[in-house]
């Protein structure tokens, strides 16, 4: 491996997910209950190394480690929360330490 390369285990993808607060449905802590499910599993597994809720409670950040961006936006898509996305935005990072 060239140095200018990043060791796959060094990747991050940052996901900030921003939901619609204007629109949610009635049975949200069902969905809250779904949601957690999940992201404990992708915490199990190794693939999310860390889960923010925002200060505001209108979204979150998950930092996923090991993949690349194509494949997190494929499992946040998977989430129940991101049928009630405002927004959601990716971010490649490197982590240095």
């Amino acid at each position: 491996m060239e140095q200018s390369e990043t060791p796959k285990t060094e990747n991050r993808i940052q996901a900030i997910l921003t939901l619609d607060m204007d629109n949610i449905p009635s049975n949200f802590q069902e969905i809250l209950k779904h949601e957690q499910e999940i992201v404990a599993k992708w915490k199990d597994e190794g693939i999310l190394e860390n889960l923010f809720l925002r200060q505001g409670r209108n979204g979150a950040i998950l930092i996923f480690k090991g993949l690349e961006e194509e494949k997190v936006k494929e499992l946040m898509i998977t989430l129940p929360f991101y049928k009630l996305k405002k927004s959601i935005e990716y971010f490649n990072l490197i982590k240095q330490f």
